[in-house]
């Protein structure tokens, strides 16, 4: 039997422009990604996004879409990582440092690939492009993709 943790990931965008958050401690630490995390007992996936998005960026949204779902695997490690990926154009705040995040606004077109996780260059442009994904990554340690399979898909599996 397959362990699966289940986690979100939140891109805010305004026109030209995707909120990245800079990684200061924990999983994924050094490294511009969205923002997310694990979705606690007694709640769906999507108020587990909400929740992450306000405690790490200090933004609300209550519009979120679902764009894309990801599996990683590491080898060695025997829970796999299923990521629900939401995008939001309307929110309420500025975006404010937290202990676990520090965003910063990014032309669509000057995304820091080199400082974010190796599988992002893959699937940003479908979610740039508004294009629903699903795909899964095995990696080695937490630098080297294995294998991939990343597909546009119209509804997800799950």
């Amino acid at each position: 039997m397959v362990n699966r943790k289940i986690l979100s990931l939140v891109f805010v965008r305004e026109s030209t422009k995707i909120l990245l958050g800079f990684k200061k401690r924990g999983f994924g630490q050094g490294r511009w990604n969205g923002f997310g995390g694990k979705v606690e007992q007694g709640e769906t996936i999507e108020e587990g996004a909400i929740r992450e998005l306000q405690e790490e960026a200090g933004v609300l949204s209550h519009d979120l879409s679902k764009i894309g779902l990801l599996e990683f695997e590491f080898v060695g490690e025997p829970t796999i990582l299923q990521v629900h990926v939401f995008t939001t154009t309307s929110y309420i705040g500025l975006p404010t440092e937290s202990d676990e995040m520090k965003p910063q606004w990014f032309e669509v077109d000057r995304v820091p690939f080199d400082e974010m996780w190796p599988d992002d260059s893959l699937w940003f442009p479908l979610m740039l492009k508004g294009a629903k994904f699903q795909g899964y990554f095995l990696f080695h340690g937490h630098h080297n993709i294995l294998k991939y399979n990343l597909e546009e898909v119209e509804r997800f599996k799950y």
